[in-house]
């Protein structure tokens, strides 16, 4: 596991120090949407069409949803209970929500998982972004922010307009093909790994390209507290109490848990600036939590191991 966290972070600080040096005048907000895009529109759905071509889909998928879903809505409740309390204002306790309950299962749970538990729990990362994450962020997600923010588009795209998207169409082929036993030729099946082999270097360059450290402030200090509080510790408990009950493998259990206690996703950032929400604060919660899951994923991996495994 550290050996693994070092990797992964020797390939974010290489996005952290782009970042700083700019090679070639090339900033890191351009270099990084440049990226992105070529990722989500090319590289991760191959990915997804090499993966769940060939995964076992079914009763345990939907698992999967149950556990990702849950986990998502109690870490929301947490951070609505202590938003409230606390008397935060709206555009701040908006960005709070999202940052508290979206775990980057993707970026950096898929590099991370996949180091440390093979090549199997690409399977595992996938569904659980596709089948629980990315459905509650594009629906009840967007209902969230648009009640705590300001909505700049006179007619809102509709919250499933998310399905239209590279890596859905690339999930329900897959899922069609799958179902139907349809067996993927060698020379394409070839071709999708070649270009999965370059997501995860890309995504982890990609997450040191988003860090950015003149976010931390002391002003936002106090409220990020919670967000580290519910983030990086109360949403894995909560993932561990429920996946107990869950009739599934423990490796697998193992696995889905661990993506749960990934810190806040990047992709959040891009909604507080599109619907005004406190987008310093968001980017800041970003940064303390990826830099405090160093610590923490190696503890949750041990506890993980000892409970489900062992």
């Amino acid at each position: 596991m550290n050996s693994t966290l070092i990797q992964m972070t020797l390939l974010m600080a290489c996005g952290v120090g782009w970042r700083i040096l700019k090679p070639a005048g090339l900033t890191a907000e351009h270099l990084r949407h440049v990226l992105t895009t070529f990722v989500y529109y090319l590289l991760l759905p191959a990915m997804v069409l090499d993966v769940l071509w060939t995964a076992d889909i079914g009763l345990q998928s939907f698992h999967y949803t149950i556990l990702g879903v849950s986990c998502i809505f109690f870490a929301m409740l947490c951070s609505w209970i202590i938003g409230t309390f606390f008397k935060f204002e709206h555009k701040r306790l908006g960005a709070m929500l999202l940052a508290a309950a979206f775990p980057n299962v993707t970026y950096l749970g898929l590099p991370v998982l996949e180091q440390i538990f093979g090549s199997w729990s690409r399977s595992v990362v996938i569904q659980m972004d596709l089948f629980a994450t990315a459905p509650v962020l594009f629906t009840i997600g967007i209902i969230v922010v648009r009640h705590y923010g300001e909505d700049p588009s006179e007619k809102p795209q509709s919250t499933l307009s998310f399905l239209n998207a590279p890596p859905f169409w690339a999930a329900a082929i897959a899922v069609i093909l799958n179902l139907n036993e349809v067996v993927a030729p060698v020379w394409f099946t070839g071709f999708l790994q070649k270009l999965s082999a370059a997501v995860v270097p890309l995504m982890l360059f990609s997450l040191g390209l988003a860090l950015n450290w003149r976010s931390v402030t002391i002003r936002n200090g106090p409220y990020v507290m919670p967000v580290i509080l519910i983030k990086l510790l109360l949403m894995p408990v909560f993932a561990i109490a429920l996946a107990g009950y869950l009739p599934m493998e423990g490796k697998y259990k193992a696995a889905a848990v661990l993506d749960m206690a990934m810190p806040s996703m990047v992709l959040g950032v891009v909604f507080c600036d599109r619907y005004k929400l406190d987008s310093a604060f968001y980017a800041m919660a970003v940064t303390v939590t990826t830099a405090l899951s160093l610590i923490t994923l190696p503890f949750w991996h041990n506890i993980l191991i000892n409970e489900f495994i062992k």
